[in-house]
């Protein structure tokens, strides 16, 4: 009786551990799975995950916004696909000191978020 309920009481709290990792620490196949994002137009997609994410209150992008951090005007004509999927996948990761924060975006959202910017750019 005593192991059985020590049993339900491990599996509880292991249980637990894994929902709140899965909260703060969610792995990639989480977003992918829980955040997808339709790439049939990848342009109005992220438009749309640059308003919904409100990247305007840090960034100036195209022709509004706020210059707390830098300017997105420009920037799929200075970094390559490859950095800006670095920065969106995990900006700590570029930059220790970033004060931009990790918005656990999924592959999907980082695509369309990228289509959206080399757009404005235009090199999309």
């Amino acid at each position: 009786m005593v192991q059985s309920r020590l049993m339900v009481l491990s599996l509880i709290v292991v249980g637990v551990v894994v929902v709140v990792g899965m909260l703060f620490f969610p792995p990639r196949w989480w977003l992918n799975m829980t955040k997808p994002v339709d790439l049939s137009d990848p342009v109005a997609a992220g438009k749309g995950l640059v308003e919904g994410y409100d990247c305007r209150n840090c960034h100036f992008i195209g022709e509004a916004g706020k210059s707390k951090g830098p300017a997105l005007t420009g920037v799929s004509e200075r970094l390559d696909a490859v950095s800006l999927r670095l920065w969106l996948r995990e900006p700590g990761s570029v930059k220790g000191d970033t004060s931009m924060p990790n918005f656990r975006l999924s592959d999907s959202e980082i695509e369309a978020i990228i289509a959206y910017l080399a757009a404005l750019d235009g090199a999309g």
